[in-house]
């Protein structure tokens, strides 16, 4: 368990309330007590305490989606989980209690191995600078975990980046890539486009399927 500790732990608490926050990040419990209601999760992502500066922090208006994350919460009524992809720079995070995040870090990395998502957009040429790329993964990723067992199609996925920007690879190779994950892809779809080799001295471990 990971803890982030106020420095002002005198603050009085009602009888049968709590002032502590407490919450998942990548599948590791978080406790944070007396939290700063100001504070927003990408500046606490990024902080030095925690140190995942994979969500990038651009424009801070909720505008250009480098800094989407995904937020899984209980739906009481239909009995499931929700998972939504969520910008981190308009989110407090004393709206996370009972909550859980999971940034680009908790889906994979080269360290470890790759999801599915954040092989295809390196593969198929989908990044540049890439400071959006991560707001990109995290998008897709929360929408094939809503989506789980649904058919989905090409249209489908093209229409969910409306409120992603990219500013310098272009958008062509980046829809391209995530179109593999459309129900019922097949090699007819890829004619007509770049086909791209990997280098087999760069050759990293991928997960055969999209973990939640």
């Amino acid at each position: 368990m990971a803890t982030v500790v106020n420095p002002n732990p005198a603050a009085s608490v009602e009888p049968g309330y709590s002032n502590d926050l407490r919450f998942y990040l990548n599948g590791e419990e978080h406790v944070i007590e007396n939290p700063d209601p100001t504070t927003l999760l990408v500046d606490w992502l990024r902080s030095a305490e925690v140190g995942l500066t994979g969500t990038k922090k651009s424009c801070a208006q909720g505008g250009c989606g480098a800094c989407t994350v995904m937020l899984s919460r209980w739906n009481g009524p239909a009995k499931k989980v929700d998972y939504l992809s969520v910008n981190s720079c308009l989110r407090p995070i004393c709206s996370l209690d009972g909550m859980e995040i999971t940034t680009t870090e908790g889906i994979g990395s080269s360290r470890t191995e790759f999801s599915p998502i954040q092989y295809r957009l390196a593969k198929d040429n989908g990044t540049q600078c890439g400071f959006c790329t991560p707001g990109f993964v995290m998008n897709m990723h929360s929408f094939l975990a809503a989506k789980q067992g649904e058919t989905v199609g090409q249209k489908e996925i093209e229409n969910i980046f409306d409120g992603n920007i990219c500013r310098c690879t272009g958008y062509r190779p980046i829809l391209y890539g995530m179109r593999h994950f459309a129900t019922g892809w097949s090699k007819d779809d890829e004619k007509g486009s770049m086909h791209t080799l990997v280098d087999p001295a760069e050759n990293v471990k991928v997960a055969k399927e999209i973990k939640v």
